[in-house]
């Protein structure tokens, strides 16, 4: 796009994250994903299999969650580089292992959201007062 001042492409680079998001979080992304395309295939198929559960489950904010998966590419260029065994990274049960990982990040703003307007619908319904009491 053509501007003819620094204020116009300005206001089409706001416009465009608004849209978009914010242009910082979509270059981490092409990061972690390059990082990760230069893991050995066992690795880099398991953090993919992760990578699927974490778009469901996972923080929803840009920042949390580039936050999460450049942590995450970080632990699992560790353990190809140390040689660890996939199932001693996940242990015996791989949810638990991702429900775990995803407890160091915050839940998004609208999960958060979902999460607190279902506990207080569940409160007024059962006649409780905000702090759970009756």
């Amino acid at each position: 796009m053509d501007t003819e001042s620094n204020e116009s492409k300005s206001r089409y680079l706001k416009y465009l994250e608004l849209v978009t998001g914010p242009i910082e979080d979509k270059r981490r992304w092409r990061q972690y994903k390059a990082r990760i395309r230069q893991l050995p295939e066992n690795y880099r198929t398991a953090v993919e299999a992760l990578e699927r559960y974490l778009m469901h489950f996972g923080p929803g904010d840009g920042a949390d969650a580039a936050s999460m998966f450049e942590d995450l590419a970080d632990l699992f260029e560790r353990s190809a580089a140390d040689g660890t065994p996939i199932r001693d990274i996940f242990g015996a049960d791989p949810v638990e292992f991702v429900e775990a990982f995803v407890q160091n990040y915050s839940v998004g703003r609208y999960i958060r959201r979902e999460r607190e307007r279902f506990t207080s619908a569940i409160e007024r319904a059962a006649g409780e007062k905000e702090d759970g009491t009756v």
